[in-house]
């Protein structure tokens, strides 16, 4: 059986944010994850992808955002292409505008933490 996907939009290599905290609770519980930050390179030991058009699986299980509303209302239509069965809107992502066309698009939006959902905590993952 093959794990399930995430992409975690707002990747961070810095630990003591919360795309970052996100990506290592989405690898402990054991998902695949896919690291998405326009800078590329690598976080966590992983390849950072610059798009979300860019991560190598279609239909994933997961988006994970950790962006301001204004950037993520801009990236729907691409999360859409590229198909995800829940849209987490983490706090502070956000907004009534960016759930709506979510929820347009289909892509099945919960605003809520997407670590928390895990059963894990935010504070479960240290800064250093």
């Amino acid at each position: 059986m093959s794990k399930p996907t995430v992409a975690i939009l707002g990747s961070s290599a810095d630990r003591s944010k919360f795309g970052n905290k996100s990506l290592r609770a989405h690898q402990q519980a054991g998902w695949e994850v896919f690291p998405v930050n326009p800078r590329g390179g690598e976080i966590e030991g992983l390849t950072a992808y610059e798009s979300i058009e860019d991560v190598p699986v279609d239909n994933l299980n997961r988006v994970s955002m950790y962006l301001p509303p204004a950037v993520g209302i801009k990236l729907l239509d691409k999360i859409a292409a590229k198909g995800c069965e829940e849209l987490w809107l983490n706090p502070g992502s956000e907004s009534p505008e960016l759930f709506n066309r979510a929820v347009e698009l289909n892509l099945n939006p919960i605003a809520a933490c997407s670590i928390v959902d895990l059963g894990l905590r935010p504070s479960d993952f240290p800064d250093a």
